[in-house]
């Protein structure tokens, strides 16, 4: 039987909340930016990437507020199993875990291109 550190889980989803509530911030940031630049640019090609950016921001949004739900589903999940068998976590559990942090990288990854391609957009039309 595999054990896994109760503190590892926890300090891991902790890490996770505070990144996905950085992210957060940057995507009021960067909705802030794009609002600027529609403000600032009437034209169809760039109603276009504006449309394409603000869709690309609210499923960010959305991501991280999933993945925010689904930690703090996990931590009480935690707390019910160690409760329930005295200082033990159910392996559904810790693989729940697990795959809440691979989710949470793939999410980063996704949200640095965004990142990457919205700033050489900013930087054309600002």
């Amino acid at each position: 039987m595999k054990k896994t550190n109760i503190k590892h889980l926890t300090f891991a989803h902790q890490a996770c909340l505070r990144g996905l509530e950085f992210y957060a911030l940057e995507i009021r940031f960067l909705q802030e930016r794009l609002e600027e630049i529609a403000g600032d640019n009437t034209g169809h090609e760039v109603s276009e990437q504006v449309e394409h950016f603000q869709n690309q921001l609210i499923i960010h949004r959305e991501q991280t507020d999933q993945l925010k739900h689904r930690i703090h589903v996990n931590l009480d999940q935690v707390a019910a199993d160690l409760q329930q068998s005295e200082n033990f976590v159910q392996q559904a559990t810790v693989d729940a875990a697990n795959q809440i942090g691979a989710d949470y990288e793939q999410e980063e990854q996704f949200f640095k291109t965004l990142r990457q391609d919205f700033n050489r957009f900013a930087a054309e039309w600002m």
